[in-house]
């Protein structure tokens, strides 16, 4: 049997990169799936995020194995919006068990228009994001009265500070990987009487268009002892695969972690141990 078999779990960020990843690694381990992306460019980001078209793909890929999903473009800054999605993903797959916060940005550029706005929107959406996604869901988890799993999805900019790369939006970055750390422990402490686990992965720079794209190579152009910051400790390893903290977040959220809750978890090649 496969370990979530008959479980339901809602990711965010889910239209490509590590939530696609996430959503395909879960419905094989047998969840059914509530896959939610803003699919639409965010103003103070200088990368193009992800489209319809992106969370189609990952619908069709999820349907593919044999699983339900529920998909919605919902931007998490919008608490109302992420409300109405788990009140609606439940009456159609008829619970929530697994939540795994994964919507984010990082707007790495050395001379944003609007440095005030960049803070503030790397904040609203890696942080207050999650805090949103982790509010909507819970009362339908406690509602199932069968335990659940939140997985937030970290940084090792999470774990230390020398990955802002001196830019707003990497100092934006860094205080709200740190951040959700503090969420994950404040609800790991809320929860527990319901059984619910919460954790934080903290993976390592990944192969996604939150790196791969036109604005970090500009930076690390310019700036070349930036990439320097990018290093990981285990040889031959510059970035990870989103499959690889897949990997984490699917061990997280079986029964095999059932005891593992406010944990902070590398997947990270070394690089926090540096």
């Amino acid at each position: 049997m496969a370990k979530l078999e008959g479980k339901v779990a809602l990711i965010t960020g889910a239209a490509r990169g590590q939530g696609r990843a996430h959503a395909l690694r879960l419905a094989q381990e047998g969840a059914d799936i509530v896959a939610v992306d803003i699919c639409a460019d965010i103003a103070e980001n200088p990368y193009s995020l992800a489209t319809a078209a992106d969370l189609e793909e990952t619908v069709q890929a999820v349907k593919a194995l044999d699983r339900r999903i529920v998909a919605a473009q919902v931007d998490v800054r919008d608490a109302a919006a992420m409300e109405a999605v788990v009140r609606d993903a439940v009456a159609e797959l008829g619970r929530l068990d697994i939540v795994v916060a994964n919507a984010g940005i990082s707007p790495l550029t050395k001379t944003p228009e609007d440095p005030v706005a960049t803070w503030q929107a790397v904040i609203d959406v890696n942080l207050t994001g999650v805090f949103n996604t982790i509010q909507a869901a819970v009362p339908a988890i406690v509602a199932g009265s069968a335990g659940g799993s939140i997985v937030i999805t970290s940084s090792a900019a999470g774990l230390k500070g020398n990955l802002t790369m001196k830019t707003i939006g990497g100092f934006g970055y860094t205080a709200a990987k740190h951040g959700v750390v503090g969420l994950m422990r404040a609800f790991a402490n809320d929860l527990a009487e319901h059984s619910i686990r919460v954790n934080t992965v903290h993976p390592c720079g990944v192969n996604t268009a939150m790196v791969n794209n036109p604005a970090v190579g500009e930076l690390l152009q310019s700036d070349p002892s930036a990439g320097m910051a990018l290093v990981n400790l285990l040889p031959g390893v510059a970035m990870i695969e989103p499959e690889d903290v897949s990997a984490a977040v699917a061990w997280l959220a079986s029964d095999e972690a059932r005891y593992v809750t406010g944990v902070a978890l590398p997947v990270d090649a070394g690089f926090t141990v540096k």
